[in-house]
């Protein structure tokens, strides 16, 4: 596995998780007490610097952590090369154009949603969602276009 898969890999699943808890956290606000807005606002600040800093804290920690394992099993220093060639580019615009895709449809469905009399609330948090949505597709889109071999 390449350092770009590994990387994706790890950005994936911290991805999921945070997606779960949001999702899991909001439908318990809205069920439970409905949409007050300190605890949406507060909700949206822990969901993005957990975003920031489980994917900085989880992709340092994963690299370490393999370097490790891989310098024991072969009992060498692992040269593991950080260069992104133009199919890794390539990659990469492909996935954030898949990424785009996705948080415009989202947005555009959030407004939607707020034409259609739901509260500003309700469109902001799906705005988000879409945003996480929109990382999670361009991560996935990228994996599989790494293990495609474009």
């Amino acid at each position: 596995m390449s350092y770009q898969e590994k990387n994706i890999t790890v950005e994936l699943t911290s991805y999921v998780l945070i997606l779960g808890f949001y999702l899991v956290s909001w439908l318990q606000m809205y069920q439970v007490e409905g949409l007050i807005p300190a605890r949406v606002f507060s909700l949206w600040i822990i969901v993005i610097v957990a975003i920031i800093l489980v994917n900085i804290v989880a992709s340092i920690l994963t690299h370490i952590v393999l370097t490790i394992f891989q310098a024991i099993k072969t009992r060498t220093q692992p040269d593991e090369r950080f260069i992104a060639d133009e199919r890794d580019k390539m990659i990469g615009l492909k996935g954030m154009r898949n990424s785009y895709v996705v948080f415009s449809l989202g947005v555009f469905l959030s407004m939607l949603t707020f034409v259609l009399g739901q509260p500003p609330l309700v469109m902001f948090s799906l705005i988000v969602f879409s945003a996480i949505l929109a990382e999670l597709i361009g991560d996935i889109s990228q994996l599989y276009f790494y293990r495609r071999g474009l």
